[in-house]
């Protein structure tokens, strides 16, 4: 292998091909990667054939040698890529969510919201729904209403306690 021989690593091919992916096969699962890891060797060997230094042990035993470092340097790879993708992707990924249970519970807050608000006065009512549904400040409520924004401001926050109050009575009631 040393003088890059083409009939001599092909015999070193023919008798030890299924055994080296033998050997890769017992550290990757992969059926695909097994296959290039062990064409990886193969190529290893035909490239530093002359590293072999027979002093140190069998041919074999070198190429499975090979094998196996080879094998567990792509399992490695292939779990630090691994990690690193998933952790790129949780930091990442925008996580969907279900529009429709989100629509749901919409409706239903809204529907508890517009419950809970009959437990307002007139002049509360107005006040919030200004502020809430039209998104109007405390200024354009009160410039809304022709009242001072201090006025403004103590009806949107009594209100805004008997909301708070009247909801957390409904959640109470609701079964478990």
């Amino acid at each position: 292998m040393g003088s890059k021989d083409p009939e001599a690593f092909q015999i070193l091919y023919e008798q030890c091909a299924r055994r080296v992916y033998g050997m890769v096969r017992k550290t990757l699962q992969n059926p695909d990667s097994c296959a290039e890891v062990t064409q990886e060797v193969f190529l290893m060997v035909w490239e530093q054939g002359d590293r072999y230094r027979p002093e140190l042990g069998h041919p074999v035993s070198w190429l499975m040698t090979l094998a196996h470092r080879r094998a567990v340097d792509r399992l490695r790879m292939d779990t630090t890529r691994r990690a690193r993708d998933e952790k790129w992707g949780r930091r990442n990924w925008d996580t969907g969510f279900d529009e429709v249970a989100e629509t749901v519970l919409e409706r239903e807050n809204s529907a508890d919201v517009q419950a809970a608000m009959s437990v307002l006065s007139p002049l509360q009512h107005q006040a919030i729904s200004l502020a809430y549904f039209s998104h109007l400040t405390y200024n354009e409520v009160a410039e809304h209403l022709g009242i001072p924004a201090p006025t403004a401001k103590t009806r949107i926050r009594d209100g805004m306690r008997k909301l708070r109050r009247e909801l957390e009575t409904q959640h109470d009631k609701e079964p478990s």
